[in-house]
């Protein structure tokens, strides 16, 4: 391990994480702290506690060589360690009330800070600083994933949308495909252990959707019928459909003969030039068999997102290698917006909005890449290699530290609760 980025930014960074995560859950209170059980959502009052425990564990107590006598609050291995704590008995543990459990999560992130000042070329704990702000980074998105699915208010509301841009002409894209350098290099910063290392792939020529599927044209879908002709679904598409007894996209909602969309606790006429969300990878499938076309590979969407012909070379980001700035892309915002904005993130190959708004399913299961190994987080890739789908890109929800061209997300393809949509390519 290599130290990675200055002490200070580090420090920096840890309190933005912590304080974005305290105003997604600072108005969750009584019977909101826990919420019902679902297999989609964690109990905030113990997620929230969990957040505290991962940084403790890897930063404090450096992954589990110090005892549990060493935990700064009695008991917490047993009540937060993901990896051992069934998911539908965390609604009935003896958690912590939430004043114990932010000042046990206050009282890590001090001890945290004044350890990295006093240790400020730690190699270990820099990574391990950086993997604990990513964890609550994606806890932080979670929760806007919980918030959504249970209805409760916007965390981020009236916020200011993009400026109006001319439409994005429709169609697509003609890559050249060729030798491919896929995932990260080396010393490229942190990334994580399902993203190591870059290697050799062969793409075909292919043609890529400049812009996400929208409402707009996934409503012709509905429409048409989708989600009751069985010619467009998969044996397990179709299985998933029947029971679950859908429809229509997740909060979705018909009113005489126009379509609405509930966000959060609001509902709203649908947007058809915004992209469509929350939809999983079957239902992603069977609109593409609706409309002749196929979800692109993981190697396609990389490609399309980070080569660069002019250079010669791959980009960190689309739009270069500069972070990401609130031109670039619909990041650490409130809500998505239409699928034409965002000019300036628009990529080499002229794809838009490949980085933030929505998630983007690929075709690829979530497999390792040759020669993985393992990172110290263990639990974070391994357990889920083939049960699993890569989305590409971002959501609105996700912060611009998280992102990059090489990062794999990953949930099973049933998943329809996440901020995640879809591109689509011409068949081969």
């Amino acid at each position: 391990m290599t130290v990675l980025v200055e002490p200070a930014s580090l420090e920096r960074e840890l309190l933005a994480s912590r304080a974005r995560t305290l105003r997604l859950t600072a108005d969750l209170k009584g019977r909101r702290l826990l919420g019902p059980m679902l297999a989609i959502v964690h109990p905030p009052l113990w997620e929230i506690g969990h957040v505290a425990w991962f940084q403790e564990w890897w930063c404090l107590r450096d992954g589990a060589s110090r005892a549990p006598a060493d935990s700064m609050l009695a008991g917490s291995d047993r009540l937060y360690d993901s990896a051992k704590v069934a998911h539908d008995t965390r609604w009935s543990l003896p958690l912590p009330a939430i004043e114990a459990t932010r000042t046990y999560g206050e009282e890590v992130l001090e001890r945290v800070i004044v350890r990295l000042r006093r240790m400020p070329e730690d190699a270990g704990l820099q990574y391990f600083a950086q993997l604990a702000i990513f964890h609550e980074d994606m806890h932080a998105e979670a929760f806007h994933y919980t918030r959504q699915t249970l209805g409760y208010p916007d965390p981020f509301p009236a916020q200011a949308t993009p400026s109006p841009v001319a439409a994005v002409p429709r169609g697509d894209i003609e890559l050249p495909g060729g030798a491919f350098q896929l995932g990260a290099v080396p010393g490229s910063g942190f990334v994580f252990d399902n993203e190591k290392w870059a290697h050799p792939v062969q793409i075909a020529p292919f043609r890529i959707a400049r812009v996400a599927v929208t409402n707009g044209e996934f409503l012709e879908f509905v429409e048409a019928g989708g989600y009751r002709r069985r010619e467009w679904w998969s044996d397990v598409g179709w299985a998933w459909r029947a029971g679950a007894g859908v429809q229509a996209p997740r909060h979705w909602v018909r009113e005489g003969t126009a379509w609405l969309q509930r966000r959060f606790n609001q509902v709203a006429p649908l947007a058809v030039g915004h992209p469509v969300i929350h939809v999983n990878w079957h239902e992603a499938q069977a609109y593409c068999r609706f409309a002749g076309r196929r979800l692109p590979t993981e190697a396609e969407w990389e490609y399309a997102a980070a080569w660069s012909a002019i250079e010669g070379k791959k980009r960190r980001y689309p739009w270069g290698e500069s972070a990401p700035a609130a031109a670039h892309a619909n990041l650490e915002t409130g809500a998505p917006v239409a699928v034409d904005a965002y000019g300036e993130g628009d990529s080499a190959s002229g794809c838009r909005q490949l980085i933030g708004n929505v998630w983007e399913w690929t075709e690829s299961s979530f497999n390792p890449f040759p020669g993985f190994e393992i990172d110290p987080y263990q639990e974070y890739s391994q357990p889920w290699f083939g049960t699993h789908k890569v989305l590409r890109g971002a959501s609105f929800a996700t912060t611009r530290r998280l992102v990059r061209n090489t990062f794999r997300n990953f949930y099973t393809p049933d998943r329809n609760d996440i901020f995640a949509g879809f591109r689509t390519c011409a068949l081969r």
